[in-house]
Order: structure tokens, then sequence, then C-alpha cells
């Protein structure tokens, strides 16, 4: 890989003219009539994204901006693209270095509430023991990384940018946590540089049952069978479309906040854990920040793209991943509400030194939203045997 640039301070900041475009569009949004089911089986309904665009409408983003900004936000130059990241150095001399990789429909903002907790655990009620200096890259053409204009930013590549931005930050050895697209990830990073990620923490292992699977189940995973095949059957067809024809969905994405948002808003209903005992999910107002920023940075066409690389990249059956052996500790935390859920022993078969499995009972597919205070209890658990061999320093 090429050489890294210079690490320079990157403020979020969106012109002004964006945002009263944004409201323009916002107040001339042109909308179907209802749906014909009571349910959600022909997408978000017309009245939740009517309340979705609404509290979009009254959203402040210079309040979220000023926020986001209060958060050290850097960006460099790794292989030919510019890679925004936000890097927070603990003031535990001990910390251990970690680094967090969102998915989609999410963001960094996923990991916004955790930072706290996780970088400075004794001002939040916790042990100077449990300290992370943490980093938080934006996938390329996510957020204000750039949008890629070549072929080839697929997870495994975008392991190795992270593996650069982890040596110019001074991390030689650090730990990788993901869910979602950050799981392909984190996982191909330590695939990589097993030597140097001392530890992986995953919301979604990435493991399928092998055929011989299906033959005799118990209980619980013929649940978790019936689960996978329902979500590629009636719940994956978003997917299909970015992995196929993301250029021709980019134009809808770009062009209409209320397209992008009931694309977006679809997923953050269906994915987390909407029980009102649970917390309700993702709240609208973290939905509307996220939805903001894929409109305010315009990534809704090259988000959308990196499912079409991801997806010519990923391995295409239980045997293929298998193959690729995960030797790095790793620890898993599973959630009630993934739409991909895995069973311990399918895991094994390619995470090679399963610490730990912890099934949750509560949360789904963006514990970071919906849950962060389980997501940094989980963090802190999956890495305390990495800390003994590793130290925090940087250049």
């Amino acid at each position: 890989m090429g050489r890294i640039g210079q690490i320079e301070p990157f403020p979020m900041h969106v012109p002004d003219r964006e945002l009263t475009l944004l409201r323009a569009r916002l107040d001339e949004a042109r909308l179907p009539e209802p749906e014909t089911v009571p349910d959600a089986s022909q997408g978000i309904g017309l009245t939740r994204l009517r309340t979705l665009l609404e509290a979009w409408r009254q959203h402040d983003w210079r309040a979220s901006e000023g926020r986001w900004n209060a958060i050290p936000h850097y960006r460099t130059r790794i292989d030919g693209l510019n890679i925004a990241f936000w890097h927070v150095r603990s003031p535990e001399p001990t910390a251990f270095p970690l680094i967090l990789t969102h998915g989609w429909p999410g963001s960094v903002l996923e990991f916004e509430n955790v930072l706290g907790p996780l970088t400075d655990p004794v001002a939040h009620g916790g042990s100077a023991a449990d300290a992370f200096h943490v980093v938080v890259p934006s996938l390329p053409g996510f957020g204000f990384s750039e949008r890629p204009r070549e072929r080839g930013w697929q997870p495994a590549r975008t392991a190795r940018a992270w593996s650069e931005l982890m040596t110019a930050l001074g991390y030689e050895r650090f730990g990788a946590h993901g869910g979602d697209w950050g799981a392909y990830v984190s996982t191909e990073l330590a695939r990589q540089v097993p030597e140097r990620v001392a530890g992986l923490h995953l919301t979604m292992p990435l493991a399928s049952p092998l055929p011989e699977d299906r033959h005799a189940p118990d209980l619980a995973e013929r649940r978790m069978l019936e689960r996978r095949d329902n979500h590629l059957a009636d719940g994956y067809g978003f997917g299909m479309i970015m992995a196929t024809r993301p250029q021709t969905l980019g134009y809808s994405l770009l062009d209409s906040p209320a397209g992008l948002a009931a694309w977006l808003g679809e997923k953050f209903d269906a994915y987390a854990d909407t029980r009102p005992e649970a917390g309700g999910g993702v709240s609208l107002t973290q939905q509307v920040e996220n939805i903001a920023l894929y409109w305010l940075t315009g990534t809704g066409a090259s988000s959308a793209r990196w499912y079409w690389e991801a997806m010519r990249w990923v391995p295409r059956s239980a045997e293929e991943e298998i193959a690729q052996p995960v030797t790095t500790p790793t620890a898993c935390s599973l959630f009630p509400a993934e739409p991909w859920p895995t069973a311990r022993r399918w895991a094994e078969r390619r995470y090679h030194d399963l610490r730990s499995w912890h099934e949750m009972d509560r949360g789904g597919h963006f514990p970071g939203l919906e849950q962060p205070d389980l997501l940094v209890a989980e963090l802190r658990a999956a890495f305390q045997h990495a800390r003994q061999h590793t130290d925090g320093r940087t250049r």
C-alpha cells in the first residue's frame, strides 16, 4: 500500500446553502398514497415516513455539528483515498487501542455515545483499567470519507487501510470491533495482521450454516435458520439492489431526501429491537442525524456502491468462510433483534479462538445506538485478556 498522507484536523462543516436547499426539498417532498397493507410488508409506512420527515425538518444540524466537532476528527490520505476518522485519546496511560468500524445504514455516529465511557471510564463510573484509545473511521464512500472513483474498495482493501491508519497513529497492537460491514472489515483485519490485532469483538459473527446443519437442527438452530431464510427472502431485497444496480438507485438517493429517509429509515426500524421494554430501538433523533449525514455528505450512491464492491468479494458459502479462518482471540455479543442470527458451533468452525459468546436479552443490529451501556460493558470484557501485553503509546 502507498504511503499514508499527513493527518490533519478535519472539522465537520456543511455550507449554509446545502441546509437551505435541504429545507426546500423537504418542504416540497412528493409522497405516494398510503400502503395497502396494515403492516410493514410493503416497506416503510407513509405515516412513519411523515413522522421521520417532520423530525428532520425540525432537526438543528448546526447543533449536532457542534456536538460532533467537540470530538477530535481528522482526515488523511490512505491508498489514494481521503479517510475521515474520530481519534479520541484516553487520559489513562495504560489505555488499550481499539478501532471501531460501522456498517450500513449506520455511520460513525453509531459510536458517539460509547466514546466517553470507553476513553474515560473513571468519569463514567468505571475503572481506569478499562480505558481505551478509540479510533472510529468512516468507511470509504460514507460520511466525510472520500467517495471512491475507482473499483476495488471492498472490506479487504479497507482493512489494509485501517492497518496503515493504526500504524500512523502509533498503535502497533490493538483491538478491533464491528457489526454489519464493520464485522467484515474487522474480521479481515484480524486475518491480515493477526500479530497486531490483539483481540476481535463482533456483534455479527460471519459464520454460516453448512448444508448438513439443516438436516437435524435443534430448536434454537431451527429458529435461527428460519430467521435467516426469511430475511433473505423477504428482507434483503435492498442489499441485492445495491449489490447489482447501485448507480441506478443512487440517483434517487442523491436527489430526494424523502427517498433517502425511506431507504435508510426502513432498516433502522426493521433491524432494531423496537420493544418498549427494550428501549424502543433507534430513536427518531438518532435516525434523523444518520440520514442527514448521508444527505449532506452526498454519500447515498457511494455507500450503495459499497455493496456492489463487497458482494463481489465476500465468501459465497459456509465452506468458503471456513477456508478463511480467524486465529485472533474473539469475543461475540449477540443481540436478539440481529437479522443474521448465528449459532456458536457455526462460529467456532471459523473463529478458532472463540473466547466468549454472550447472548443478550435486548438490543438489535445497532447496539451503539440502542444499548450503548451494554456495548461498553461487552467491549470492556472482551479485551481484558489483550491488555497485558499492549501499551497505548503513540508517536
